[in-house]
């Protein structure tokens, strides 16, 4: 492909996506990429699926565009509904 070919998708991508990155435990990454390989997704894709189920987003909820406006009440929606707490730290245990 050439550069212009390159520049096109560099510049829809910086329009049509937020990018974050994660960060995970040493040693943890071949697992993580193994999980998503033995369910069809790439990485990106699985992380993807799992926020979107987590919010409670259908497909096309998801792909909407949203507005500073319409994350920040979304993310007020999710926080009196409890869902802000982080899913993958373990729960405390009553000793």
């Amino acid at each position: 492909m050439g550069k212009t070919s390159s520049a096109v998708k560099n510049r829809y991508n910086l329009k049509a996506y937020d990018r974050l990155a994660i960060t995970i435990p040493k040693g943890r990454k071949q697992a993580v990429e193994a999980f998503a390989r033995e369910r069809g997704e790439s990485v990106n894709g699985l992380v993807n699926a799992l926020l979107r189920a987590e919010m409670g987003l259908s497909e096309t909820e998801w792909r909407a565009v949203q507005t500073e406006e319409e994350a920040r009440a979304l993310t007020e929606a999710t926080m009196k509904t409890g869902l802000d707490s982080d899913p993958l730290l373990p729960l405390p245990t009553e000793n």
